[in-house]
């Protein structure tokens, strides 16, 4: 390993954001402590952005790149990564979060809620965790997590849960919709960097990860649900809505058919932001049946991880040879620990440029979207459900710590599923 100094540089940043992430929590006290309006406040509630860590971070290392390297190296450099998929986190995350997405993936959760023999609170909690994540199969991950994360908002979280409760479900929430997009080959993040080189389909993800993760994510939040009986015995009422006034099947049929143009054509931006600017145009226009659009929440979470783009490019000097020097089970539980300090796609896109057995690609790939739950940074979708659900938490928001402690069951799950369940097709 001989890395530039712009690597070494471009590491140390990724170390210190990633430390970053644990320390937002403190950061968040200190602003509330503040003087309101004063530099000081803002500052710390500046630092105190999860969403912002990385893209802060990003920013000091082109200030870096301008003083080593000039202007014209940074230009360079920013126009040689690849910002599709930050890009299209905005778009999918701001689609799925209209209200005509949300009622229909609730009506699907009630319906299947209807059928399990539980309690009408408890069987509404398994169907949104089983369903929602699930569904990222087909409407991608972060569109799966904008939906679960505001459907569980409004009939859980704005309710008199306890902490505990409410931890245990985002770390369930996380890690379920990591691994609930693996029954195909284009929904989730870090399959989708290595499906097209080593050639896998449908019936490639589901007889390898598809199943296995259907039964870890039934599994799983059985054992949540059950854990937390009390919090969900009894019956259930759905939230009420702001607006109450439910889009016709025509306009959620518009809404559902843009979204699947956009995860159709989610490798090419000039065409899906053409599409997003055409969905404006409908949503304008049929504003009787919508909420407002959460377009900072959504630019946000695709900030975020534009700046884990641009930091993340820098560390295959080292992830490389660790990836390519592991056998199976090393590598397994290596890129399980790794996804939780680095983005899953990040890992397995480092990965496919690594000669690799068929053993290893998928040992790699299960262990990236068994990780994915770990830490806010290691899945792309997971900013998104952080920046819906964090305002629950109270003032401080929510503790790293505390996601990790509460995924590590789940998380736990995949692991045993992925390694012990056979492999078909």
């Amino acid at each position: 390993m001989n890395p530039s100094t712009i690597e070494v540089i471009g590491t140390v940043l990724f170390a210190l954001a990633v430390i970053h992430t644990f320390m937002v929590k403190k950061f968040e006290h200190i602003a509330h402590a503040s003087e309101p309006g004063s530099m000081k406040e803002t500052l710390f509630h500046f630092l105190g952005e999860v969403e912002a860590v990385f893209g802060m971070w990003a920013g000091v290392l082109v200030l870096f790149m301008l003083g080593i390297s000039g202007g014209h190296s940074v230009v360079e450099y920013l126009e040689s990564q690849n910002f599709t998929e930050p890009a299209f986190v905005f778009v999918i995350m701001a689609m799925a979060g209209t209200k005509p997405v949300i009622d229909f993936a609730e009506k699907m959760i009630v319906f299947v809620s209807k059928l399990l023999p539980l309690p009408g609170k408890m069987a509404f909690y398994c169907s949104a965790l089983i369903i929602g994540p699930i569904l990222g199969s087909f409407i991608t991950e972060p569109a799966a997590m904008t939906v679960t994360a505001i459907i569980l908002l409004e009939n859980f979280y704005s309710r008199d849960m306890s902490q505990k409760f409410k931890y245990a479900t985002i770390g369930l929430l996380f890690v379920n919709v990591s691994i609930g997009g693996t029954l195909t080959h284009f929904a989730a993040p870090p399959v989708l960097m290595v499906a097209g080189k080593w050639g896998w389909g449908i019936g490639h993800m589901i007889g390898h990860f598809g199943y296995k993760a259907v039964i870890s994510v039934i599994i799983g939040t059985a054992i949540i649900a059950f854990m937390n009986k009390k919090e969900l015995a009894g019956d259930f009422q759905l939230a009420a809505k702001k607006n109450e006034k439910f889009a016709p099947w025509w306009v959620t049929m518009i809404h559902l058919v843009f979204l699947a143009l956009v995860v159709l054509t989610a490798h090419h931006m000039v065409v899906f932001l053409g599409l997003f600017l055409f969905f404006l145009g409908f949503v304008a226009i049929a504003s009787e049946f919508q909420d407002p659009i959460k377009l900072k929440e959504s630019l946000l979470v695709g900030f975020f991880l534009a700046g884990l783009v641009t930091l993340g490019s820098l560390q295959k000097w080292w992830l490389q040879p660790i990836l390519a020097s592991l056998d199976t089970l090393p590598l397994y539980l290596g890129s399980t620990a790794l996804t939780g300090i680095t983005d899953n796609a990040a890992l397995t896109y480092l990965g496919s440029l690594v000669e690799l057995s068929d053993q290893q690609k998928y040992y790699l790939v299960a262990g990236a979207v068994t990780g994915g739950g770990l830490t806010v940074i290691a899945n792309a979708p997971n900013p998104a459900g952080f920046g819906i659900l964090k305002a629950s938490f109270g003032e401080d928001g929510i503790s790293p710590l505390g996601l990790l402690k509460s995924a590590l069951l789940p998380t736990i799950l995949a692991l045993i599923a992925f390694k012990f369940l056979p492999s078909f097709m």
